[in-house]
């Protein structure tokens, strides 16, 4: 298999873009596994940007191909928020349901057509000569009006996907559909022949 450095530490997204790669025989290893402790401090305006920022220091780091994404939750209502600010929406350390609920008050009363939303992924591919690409995918839905499912992290329970959230997804059903698995579906067929090993 040809090992990639995943630019973060987060479980549920290591789980899933383990699950999506390793068909196509790709080892993803975690930063900290590769040998990257530091926190990159996410400070750009998109997440095109928040995205290089991970992906160029790892790969400053530890000279070898690095995939990083920045993704978060666009609600239209809400003119686009939370947006690049999905992780700190509720607070710097507020839980996955401290945001879920957040997102719920302010949505409160609102009919379905009003709760329009999309999960939006961009994926920064470093590769052996330090040049950055990048892909970008979305998944189109709702805000549901109450936490469903126990499956998947972040926003998960409360977006409303066909007739599920996506906690109520098993892992095949949503990396399926995924803002991030169709990123990385571009990802995939920009690689090609390429030589993508450390």
């Amino acid at each position: 298999m040809e090992k990639i450095v995943i630019a973060s530490n987060n479980a549920g997204k290591l789980r899933e873009i383990r699950a999506i790669l390793a068909p196509y025989g790709f080892e993803a290893v975690s930063q900290k596994e590769a040998g990257f402790e530091d926190e990159v401090e996410e400070n750009g305006t998109t997440f095109a940007e928040n995205a290089k920022l991970k992906a160029a220091a790892v790969f400053q780091a530890l000279h070898c191909p690095v995939i990083a994404d920045d993704s978060g939750l666009m609600v239209d209502a809400l003119d686009g928020a939370p947006g690049v600010y999905s992780h700190r929406f509720a607070g710097e350390n507020a839980t996955d349901a401290d945001r879920c609920h957040q997102l719920l008050a302010l949505l409160a009363g609102r009919p379905a057509k009003q709760r329009t939303a999309r999960f939006v992924c961009v994926l920064c591919y470093m590769d052996a000569k330090g040049k950055a690409h990048f892909f970008e995918g979305k998944c189109e839905g709702i805000i549901g009006t109450e936490p469903r499912g126990k499956n998947g992290f972040g926003y998960d329970p409360i977006f409303v996907c066909g007739e599920k959230t996506m906690a109520e997804m098993t892992d095949e059903e949503k990396n399926q559909i995924s803002h991030r698995g169709n990123a990385l579906a571009e990802l995939k067929h920009y690689f090609g022949n390429e030589d993508k090993s450390c």
